[in-house]
């Protein structure tokens, strides 16, 4: 979820710096003025986490994966856009074109993403207006937002805003079954070393070896590829052999804590956070996303190595 949010950010920096504007300029415009007149300022879109743990659990296990992706690509892209193309993509046709073209075609993204946020600020605006009795409100949304909101209000869909927004803030359960998974693979696991000690201590010992340095190994290449810090590399070794067998603790979680420990971010890291990170080489260079990818880079090689020596060891117990 965080470099989720920092990518979208980065790509949004970018985007402003192309074409020398302010970030959310319309929105700080509109607080400045409101707090001038001495008016209510409401913030009435839902939190970007909820939003992105909803999508999470909307799409596929494989498309989460093409999202990753492309928000990696949309980091590194050297792609630039005219003022000309961004105009006429804010021209009412054309907009509501491409926002069809992406329900039709992207369902499971386009509902948690824009369908429900309509759906959210509308019943948000009917909770305020209701509560406080405002006549009048200016609301200043994003353009692709507009006709679906117009949609809700005028079509008098929301009878109760305050059960609609609770409704529409809540994570959707993960499925039981995925969290038996990491359980049944630790005790496939030890099955595995219990079978191979009976038959020969020798044996198990080398399963328990290969366990060791096949997670440890991964976890420190993928920690050494963040250009950790040396201590950090070799906590991820020591850690992750233990870490895989618990479910509840990653790897990630102790080697990012072990390089914050050493190398803690500055103030300057977080202030650069944003321009930092519209480059691939930014992430490497800020300490504040660089233990970000020491966190995922230490888990995805610990995970990785959870199945290599996994597989290794179904090797060893089917050849005795």
């Amino acid at each position: 979820m965080v470099a989720a949010s920092l990518a979208l950010g980065a790509f949004q920096q970018r985007m402003a710096e192309q074409f020398d504007i302010e970030p959310g300029a319309e929105m700080r415009i509109a607080i400045k003025d409101a707090q001038a007149a001495n008016l209510p300022v409401l913030l009435i879109d839902r939190d970007i986490g909820i939003t992105m743990k909803r999508i999470y659990h909307k799409v596929s296990w494989w498309k989460r994966f093409v999202l990753f992706a492309g928000l990696i690509e949309s980091v590194i892209s050297k792609e630039k856009f005219s003022t000309e193309e961004i105009e006429r993509l804010k021209e009412g046709d054309i907009l509501e074109s491409s926002f069809s073209q992406f329900a039709e075609n992207e369902k499971d993204l386009f509902h948690p993403l824009i369908s429900e946020r309509d759906e959210y600020m509308s019943a948000r605006l009917l909770k305020e207006c209701f509560e406080n009795n405002y006549q009048h409100v200016l609301v200043v949304i994003g353009a692709g937002h507009l006709k679906g909101m117009v949609e809700q209000l005028e079509g008098n869909s929301i009878t109760n805003p305050s059960e609609r927004i609770t409704l529409l803030d809540a994570i959707p359960p993960s499925s039981p079954w995925l969290k038996l998974i990491p359980w049944l693979i630790l005790l496939i696991i030890l099955a595995g070393f219990v079978i191979g000690f009976i038959h020969n201590p020798e044996i198990g010992m080398g399963m328990v070896m290969d366990w060791i340095f096949i997670t440890g190994g991964l976890s420190a290449l993928g920690t050494a590829m963040a250009f950790a810090h040396p201590l950090s590399i070799l906590s991820a070794f020591l850690a992750a052999p233990l870490t895989t067998l618990h479910p509840a603790i990653g790897a990630g979680m102790v080697v990012a804590a072990v390089e914050a420990y050493l190398r803690k971010p500055k103030v300057s890291d977080f202030e650069l956070l944003r321009h930092d990170t519209t480059t691939l080489k930014g992430w490497w260079n800020n300490q504040v996303t660089r233990i970000l990818l020491i966190f995922i880079f230490s888990s995805l090689g610990a995970a990785i190595g959870t199945y290599v020596a996994g597989f290794r060891i179904f090797e060893q117990l089917t050849s005795i």
